[in-house]
Parts: structure tokens; sequence; C-alpha cells
């Protein structure tokens, strides 16, 4: 065999091995779990909390944090990015606390507290499980959907097949799949990933009105990502943009407090009568 016919062969045998190690090691750079003991204690600073331990099938315990305040004017189900636990995150439970609304923060299988061979039809019926909990004690129209980042495609399909009051996506993907294929464009993500989590899919069933802010500045998932979506259910989404902004820091930013102080607190969108607007307007060609 010539040396030619050898290099090729080898890169074939090199490329086919490296299908099969992101196979089996996806999980390690899609999900950067922190785990936590059972014993440990959650402390945040003025903040009134209860920790919760949610049985959803044998061997699954969804463990998760109950932000409340006094006379809470709804409820945000927070689901968080794809690092640490919610011990971290439990941070910015304050974000939405200081306008009245209670928080529920959730660690997805293997985070935290919480247990479970994690898959993604597994994490998906964990979320509806913990959602349905929730309805038990909330009306769905005072429910707030709040996906960071990895959270943002369940909480989109959590949406998509329930009726919350608002779903707000923070820095969301077209779907783990594109992500995937900007990084590692040779591989056939279609085949190998099993985390495609697709919220350019589920998006279009959401019923209810849609706010997708993003950093324009964002290199990891990058603004025109949100641009894309914001395209698919155009009748309820709006996009804010956050000037500057990345990945990870939006919460430095001004702007995006003041976008979130004006989404909690909007209205329902009211139907556009073209009778009395310029709708249906349109210029004559000269």
């Amino acid at each position: 065999m010539s040396y030619w016919a050898i290099g090729i062969v080898s890169v074939i045998f090199i490329y086919i091995i490296a299908n099969v190690v992101l196979y089996f090691l996806q999980e390690r750079f899609i999900f950067k779990a922190e785990k936590l003991p059972s014993d440990f204690k959650f402390d945040y600073e003025n903040q009134i909390f209860d920790e919760y331990n949610i049985e959803v099938d044998e061997g699954v315990n969804i463990n998760g944090i109950h932000f409340k305040v006094r006379k809470p004017k709804g409820v945000v189900l927070y689901l968080k990015g794809n690092s640490r636990s919610i011990k971290g995150w439990g941070k910015f439970a304050v974000d939405f606390t200081r306008h009245g609304f209670d928080v529920l923060m959730v660690d997805y299988r293997g985070y935290g507290k919480s247990t479970g061979k994690r898959t993604e039809a597994g994490i998906k019926k964990d979320l509806q499980y913990v959602y349905d909990r929730l309805k038990e004690q909330v009306d769905e129209k005072f429910i707030t959907l709040y996906g960071r980042s990895l959270g943002s495609g369940f909480a989109t399909k959590l949406a998509s097949s329930n009726n919350p009051r608002l779903l707000i996506l923070d820095a969301p993907y077209y779907s783990v799949k594109h992500i995937t294929k900007r990084f590692l464009p040779i591989m056939p993500m279609s085949l190998i990933l099993r985390f495609p989590v697709k919220t350019y899919r589920w998006i279009e069933y959401v019923k209810c009105p849609i706010k997708i802010i993003h950093g324009t500045s964002d290199k990891l998932i990058p603004f025109k990502t949100s641009v894309k979506l914001s395209k698919i259910n155009p009748k309820w989404t709006r996009l804010y943009p956050v000037i500057d902004g990345g990945h990870n820091n939006l919460h430095t930013y001004p702007q995006y407090h003041r976008f979130l102080e004006e989404i909690l607190h909007s209205e329902l969108p009211k139907e556009i009568d073209p009778k009395n607007s310029s709708l249906n307007f349109r210029r004559k060609k000269t």
C-alpha cells in the first residue's frame, strides 16, 4: 500500500474514532454540571426561600429552590444555563423578586442535588412534571417561563405544550446542533448528537408573548440567532437587543434590567385594528 493510501486510511480511521469519542463524551461538553452533597445548605442574603426535592420517577429526584416575596404578582420558573448548579444561579433570583415575583429554580438531572440519568427526553419529562406541580398551586396566567442559554430551549418546549403568561428567552439558540456545527463543522452532528434540543421547532407552537433578550456581541450564540428565531413566530415575538452585551455578562448592563422590568410588568398585547392604524397602508408605486 502506498504512503498516500496509508495516509487516507489513517485520516478516515481518526475521523471515525473522533466521532465515536464525541458521541460518548458529548455530555461533558454540553452539560458542565456542578454536583452538591445531599446535606448542602443553600444561603442567599436577604432572600426568603424554601428548598424542595421533587421525586419525578424512581431514582430521579429534582432539587429546586422557591424564592418568595410577600403578595407575589406571579411566579417565574427559571431554567438556567449549562454550567454550575442553582447554588450559583440563585443570586439572579433578586432580578425578579425585586419586582414582586416569586422565583422557582431547579437543577437538571446530574446537577446540584438532582439525580437521574441525563437524556433530553428525561429533562423534558422532569420539567413538565415540575410545571404540572406548579400549576396545582398557581394559575397558568401567573406563570412566566424564563430560559437562559441552555434553558431557553427547554423553556420554549414547555411554553409550546402549555399556556403560561409569558416566555422570556435569554441568549437562546436555534438548536444545540446549530451551536455544535459552528465549532465542529466537519462532524455529522445530525447523526451523533443525542441532545439536539430544537428550539426553532417548538417556538412555532408557542401561543403566549415571547420576549427575546440577546447581547449584540455574543460570541457563543450570535445575536443573529435570535433574529432568526424571532421570524418564526413574529405575531407573538419581540426582540430586545442589549447593545455590546456578551453571552455571560448581560446582567452587568443596565439596559438588560430595564428590558426585564418592562417585560415583567407588560400587559398582554392587544390585536391591532387595521381601521384605526396604518397597518394596511401601502405606498403607491410611481
